[in-house]
């Protein structure tokens, strides 16, 4: 894996990542029990099973998110990067492009980087494999601490359904 950023980085807030916004603040406390690893667990879980995929959503932001409890791929990862930086665990966002650009996450346990995609619905939690929803895809190589420009001008405008997955 390449990194974009610095890794205190991977901790940090951002215009999508809205780790400061009240809801995700009360959301991670509520879920933050256990050490990293059961931490990260919750969390996964929470958005796997309680955001729902949807080509109609207009969240892009991990609060507008979790509010709204739906989102593309990319807004799915944002919630759970959120949530995880939240609790003190960091994490990035990761992408695959196969027809439309798919967004996953790569997050930080036990020194290890792991990419887990909470959009699949079928998916559990691992702290030691990758769990991809499309694992037949490659994963571009970069983790990125912020949604690359190009991807977040994209989850603003009105193309979504056409551009992203």
């Amino acid at each position: 894996m390449d990194f974009a950023a610095d890794p205190w980085d991977y901790l940090g807030a951002s215009e999508a990542i809205d780790i400061e916004h009240p809801l995700v603040q009360s959301t991670a406390a509520r879920l933050r029990t256990g050490d990293d690893i059961a931490y990260a667990r919750s969390a996964f879980e929470y958005v796997r099973d309680h955001i729902a995929h949807s080509l109609d959503a207009t969240a892009w932001r991990a609060s507008d998110a979790l509010a709204q409890g739906t989102g593309l791929c990319f807004a799915k990862a944002h919630a759970y990067v959120a949530l995880l930086r939240a609790g003190g665990v960091q994490a990035g966002l990761c992408y695959q492009r196969f027809d439309v650009l798919h967004g996953l996450t790569a997050i930080l346990v036990d020194d290890r980087w792991v990419r887990l995609d909470p959009r699949g619905t079928d998916l559990a939690f691992s702290a030691s494999e990758d769990r991809l929803a499309y694992p037949d895809t490659p994963i571009l190589p970069t983790v990125h601490a912020v949604p690359p420009p190009a991807v977040l001008d994209a989850l603003k405008s009105a193309t979504l359904p056409t551009t992203l997955g």
